[in-house]
């Protein structure tokens, strides 16, 4: 099967709440490129949802997706990096991820990509810079 059925079958299996068998189906997709499936296989991971939980699969799986410019698995990852599960806690790896992930326009990391810059969490401290970034994650 394609990577596409795998994870059309695993959201399938998601909704029907059969959970071992989403994360089997995420996970064969995953191992096969397609992002999504990374990201929900990270997500499965992340949450022990037919897996146990492990933040380090978590990690490595939001990774890859966040390669490919998927832009949850860019805030899962920044989350991970920020309270060091499943990475080691870095501050400026977290800014990079919720930088990117609110340059995509996702309102949960323009505000925590906003937080981080009013504190001068592994970037530069910029006040104005800031406003600007929870400003967009109101609007």
């Amino acid at each position: 099967r394609s990577a596409e059925d795998l994870y059309s079958n695993g959201l399938r299996a998601l909704q029907a709440k059969a959970y071992d068998e989403a994360a089997q189906l995420f996970h064969l997709a995953a191992d096969r490129g397609h992002a999504l499936a990374q990201h929900n296989y990270a997500m499965c991971n992340n949450r022990g949802m037919g897996v146990p939980l492990d933040f380090a699969q978590a990690a490595r799986y939001s990774q890859l997706a966040a390669d490919q410019g998927l832009v949850q698995a860019q805030t899962l990852l920044a989350q991970s990096y920020l309270f060091g599960e499943g990475n080691a806690q870095d501050d400026a790896k977290a800014a990079h991820y919720y930088g990117l992930a609110a340059d995509q326009g996702l309102a949960n990391a323009q505000h925590s990509y906003g937080f981080l810059v009013a504190r001068g969490r592994g970037v530069p401290q910029d006040d104005a810079k800031a406003a600007r970034y929870y400003r967009l994650a109101a609007d």
